[in-house]
This record gives structure tokens, sequence and C-alpha cells, in this order.
């Protein structure tokens, strides 16, 4: 398989380069050098340790966007059986940027919801690119309702550079049915676990993301607009965009210390892209631990514990 190599990867690849052609003499059976594979092999785990220990905000926003990170799509077939998409918004049309459905997941029913982004250009233009337009948002309350009235917990797994920004969109009310969207997730009661997987890009993430238990992977990020976005605005350059996500405090890491977020999941050696079974698995590890936590609960007091969180992140540091 055809591995993707971020900029601040080149000595990484360097020698995987090496112990692919290793392997591709060992496989002519003209020499074993299976010895200089695993010193190589050694190699390559202790840069991806030095390397990925102290990252900086703008390489985690890269790692955040590798093509090859784990979709919702990967985390459907890793984690769900007799997965049943529900479609539609019941108003205007179909989005495909917002996937969502009925599936068993680990002896549960649930509904889950999320962004799908695609891995090529034609399924990149099918989801595109994970940037929900207003009937994704209001497919996702349809769906969380759904899950309401038939006590269900509610799974997101939010994966956006943002909602998409297009005139049509504008239109149709794209502010309005992310604010619906929000409420809705305030509103219900019923367990709502949110992850954030990849990016979760402003307004857009947070629709889906208004838990009462929210995490985010290692790497991945949360903001209330893209690096890019805000160094436009503010330098009016986008070249600034490292500075901006320095700035911006959108790392899971920094998240957690603030309390914006309950939890990270540490993502395998080298990020998720290098080992998706793996980290599926850890994502599902995680959400079946907060469903039995917040499954017994009475509805009444799901909806109250939410609400209370998000009102108390307002009053921090106003005492």
């Amino acid at each position: 398989m055809m591995r993707s190599f971020l900029n601040f990867e080149k000595p990484i690849a360097e020698l995987e380069g090496k112990i692919d052609e290793l392997r591709r003499l060992a496989d002519t059976g003209e020499m074993n050098i299976a010895e200089e594979i695993s010193k190589l092999q050694t190699k390559v785990d202790k840069q991806l340790r030095a390397t990925y220990g102290k990252l900086s905000a703008w390489q985690k926003v890269q790692v955040a966007r590798h093509p090859g990170r784990p979709h919702f799509s990967d985390y459907i077939a890793a984690l769900t059986t007799d997965f049943t998409p529900l479609a539609g918004d019941r108003l205007f049309a179909e989005d495909n940027a917002l996937q969502g459905g009925i599936a068993r997941f680990r002896g549960f029913s649930a509904v889950i919801i999320g962004n799908e982004k695609g891995y090529d250009t034609e399924s990149r233009v099918k989801h595109n690119f994970g940037m929900a337009r207003p009937e994704g948002y209001r497919k996702a309350q349809r769906l969380m309702q759904t899950a309401e009235r038939f006590g269900l917990p509610v799974i997101t797994l939010i994966d956006t550079s943002g909602a998409y920004p297009g005139v049509g969109a504008e239109e149709r009310g794209q502010a309005e049915a992310i604010a619906k969207s929000i409420q809705t997730c305030l509103d219900i009661k019923t367990p709502l676990i949110s992850v954030v997987i990849g990016e979760g890009g402003s307004g857009g993430a947070i629709a889906l993301a208004a838990g009462n238990s929210v995490a985010m992977l290692e790497h991945s990020v949360y903001s209330v607009i893209s690096p890019e976005g805000c160094a436009s605005i503010l330098w009016r350059d986008g070249a600034h965009a490292s500075e901006a996500a320095e700035s911006l405090k959108l790392t899971a890491q920094d998240l957690k210390r603030m309390e914006v977020i309950d939890a990270i999941i540490d993502e395998p050696l080298g990020g998720a892209h290098r080992n998706v079974d793996d980290m599926t698995a850890r994502v599902g590890d995680y959400i079946e631990a907060q469903i039995r936590e917040f499954l017994p609960l009475e509805p009444g007091v799901l909806r109250a514990k939410r609400r209370e969180k998000f009102l108390e992140m307002g009053r921090t540091g106003l005492h």
C-alpha cells in the first residue's frame, strides 16, 4: 500500500524507504536481511516517538488532516453491525457530507452520526469534503430526536473543517440549522457521546459535539476557525497559518487543560493513520465505557448534566 508522508516526516520516510527496498531484495531470495530490517524498524519507531512526542500545533493540524486517517466509514465498519443508514432531512434533500443511522454497537442499539470526507477525488466530491449543508444538520436533528424517542444512545464522530459556506447553504439557513442542531444536542434526554476523530471546525463541529462526554483523538484539532482562515483575517496572509494554529489553542492537550473536552484518546505510535484497526478499537473502548456510565441515568438527569457542563465553561475565570 502506498504510504503518504507529511513534510516533517521526511527522516521517517527515508528509513521506511530503505526497509521497503530491503524487503524487495528479501523477496527475491538473494539474501537474508531480517536482522537489518529489524534494526531499521527500531530506528523508525525511535524517530516516530521523537517526532510525535513534540509536534507543534500546526503539525497536529496536518496529522488531523492526513488522508489515511480513519474516517467515519472505517469506524462504522469496525465497530458496528447491522448499520442502517437513514437519509434526508424531510425538508429539502439528502446531505452526503453527514452520515447517520441506527446500528448495533457492542451489544447496544445506538444512533451514530458523523462527517465523512471521502478517500479519493470522486468520493470527496460526493461527500463535499465532509462539509455539511443545512439539510445535513437538519438530518442530524431528526436522527437525534429519533434516538430520544426510542431511548437509544447517540454517538457522534466529528471530522470536518467546518460547515459548507456556499451561497446556497446560506440561503437555506445554515446558521439556523447549526443553532438548532446544538439546541437538539442539549435537549435530548438520552446519552450523547461525541468524539473528534480528525478536524473539529467551528460551528460545523459543535453542532454535533454538545455531548455528555466529549473526547478528542490525541492528534486531532478543535477550533473556532481554521488556522488558514484565522491567518487571512488577522495577518491578511495565509502563510501565517502556523502562528495562528499556536494562538488558537486548538490541540487536544490545550482543550483538555482548559476543560473544554473531557478526555483524550491516545493514538497509535505515529498517528491514527499508521494503525487504523488499533485506533478504531481504542475509540470503541472509550465510547462503550461512556455509554455504560451514562445509560443508567434518568433522562432528566442526563439532560441537566449536559446543560450544566456547557454552562460551566462560560463561568470559568469569572470568579
